[in-house]
C-alpha cells in the first residue's frame, strides 16, 4: 500500500513575482494572509516562532525552521505538527516540509505550495494531518491570493 506524503496546491495570482516574493517571505505580511502573529523575521537556517490567530485555532504555538530563501524563486521551511497525545515539547514533534515555489506567468505569478513529509507522522495521525491541511492550503491559498491583490 502506497502511503501519501504530500500535498500539492498551485494557484495562479494576477500579481507580480517579485509582489507574491514580498508577501511570502515578509513576516509581517506572511503574518496577516496566513492569521500567524510571527516574533521575528525569516531568515535560512533561522527558527520562527509565534501564535496562530486563525479562527478556531487562535492561540496554537507555531513553530517553523527556515530551509531555504532563493529570492523570487523558492521559499521552504520545516514546520512542527501539534500531537497532544505525544505529550512532548512542540520543538520536539514531528515536522513537515511546505515549500512555496514561483513561476513568471504571462498573467502574473504561479505559485505552486508542497508540503510534503507526511509519511514520517505517527500512521493514526498522518489521514488526519493530510485531510486537514488539505483544506488549509484550499484556505490559505484564497488568503495569499486575496492579500496580493489588495496590497
Amino acid at each position: 500500500m502506497t502511503v501519501q506524503d504530500s500535498i500539492i496546491k498551485v494557484v495562479d495570482i494576477k500579481a507580480p513575482v517579485s509582489r507574491v516574493w514580498q508577501a511570502l517571505t515578509d513576516y509581517r505580511q506572511f503574518g496577516q494572509w496566513f492569521c500567524v502573529d510571527l516574533n521575528e523575521p525569516f531568515a535560512p537556517g533561522s527558527r520562527s516562532t509565534g501564535l496562530t490567530t486563525y479562527p478556531g485555532y487562535e492561540g496554537h504555538a507555531w513553530l517553523a525552521e527556515i530551509e531555504t530563501m532563493e529570492p523570487e524563486t523558492l521559499f521552504a521551511f520545516h514546520w512542527n505538527h501539534e500531537d497532544a497525545e505525544q505529550n512532548l515539547p512542540l520543538s520536539q514533534q514531528p515536522t513537515t516540509r511546505v515549500e512555496f515555489k514561483l513561476k513568471q506567468t504571462p498573467d502574473g505569478t504561479r505559485l505552486t505550495i508542497t508540503e510534503s513529509g507526511f509519511a514520517a507522522l505517527p500512521e493514526t495521525k498522518r489521514i488526519e494531518a493530510i485531510r486537514l491541511n488539505t483544506q488549509g492550503w484550499d484556505i490559505q491559498a484564497r488568503h495569499i491570493t486575496d492579500y496580493v491583490l489588495a496590497h
